[in-house]
């Protein structure tokens, strides 16, 4: 009951939280044309742009290769461990959730391996040291502990996936369903739901908050067309009447 109660309060903290993140994002103006330079010219360009970035990385592979390397295997195994978990709340399972399985299997061992680097990248690079605040640690130590108790439990300290999956569930419905009382899956648990509730004050949010950075999602058309934000536009408009 405790973990079922948890779930769902992190449930609504992170669908809430991040809604509204997103929300306040799309309000927020962009007073001046600033695109990095080479920009599209046009919004074609600007969707193609914004793919590259989000699936291949473009600017961190300019900025920093090796980083850039060690991101791709974070973020891509990242992915697969979370489409392999969708098993788990999925009644009948999608097919590509099945075909997917022994790939996100695997994945658990890059992800320790990419959360490892980044963790080590804060710690010997100087300059990445100085900026780096306790949050940053936090957040790479709990992935870390999430992606290690995972695989704990794949390979040292099996647990019933049978009644996990009847858990979860039954969380939809709100049939309540026992847990298997392993010290691991409790532990794992409970730092997914940690990281669920603090997702969204958390710098994680620059997953959806890339779709509104104004140095990508701009295209760079201004010799043809003014811009100005919504509210110097209402000055504007003010100013002509006075």
């Amino acid at each position: 009951m405790v973990y079922g109660i948890l779930f769902w309060i992190a449930t609504l903290v992170l669908v809430l939280g991040v809604a509204n993140k997103v929300w306040l994002y799309s309000r927020i103006p962009a007073p001046l044309k600033i695109p990095t330079m080479p920009a599209p010219r046009t919004l074609t360009g600007v969707l193609w742009r914004m793919a590259r970035e989000l699936l291949l990385f473009q600017s961190l592979f300019r900025a920093d290769k090796l980083l850039w390397a060690i991101s791709m295997v974070f973020h891509y195994a990242l992915l697969l461990v979370v489409i392999r978990h969708l098993r788990y709340v999925q009644e009948p399972i999608w097919s590509l959730v099945i075909f997917l399985q022994p790939f996100g299997k695997y994945a658990g061992f890059a992800l320790v391996l990419s959360l490892s680097g980044l963790l080590a990248r804060r710690f010997l690079i100087d300059r990445v040291r100085y900026i780096s605040a306790p949050s940053d640690f936090l957040m790479l130590v709990l992935l870390i502990f999430i992606a290690c108790s995972g695989l704990m439990m794949r390979y040292v300290n099996p647990t019933d996936i049978v009644m996990v999956k009847a858990f979860f569930v039954g969380l939809k419905t709100f049939n309540w369903q026992p847990l298997p009382s392993d010290i691991t899956l409790l532990l794992h648990l409970f730092a997914v739901a940690f990281l669920m509730l603090i997702f969204p004050i958390s710098k994680l949010m620059h997953a959806p908050g890339v779709f509104f950075s104004p140095t990508r999602n701009q295209v760079d058309n201004s010799r043809e067309r003014r811009h100005i934000a919504s509210w110097a536009a209402e000055l504007e408009k003010d100013d002509r009447k006075k």
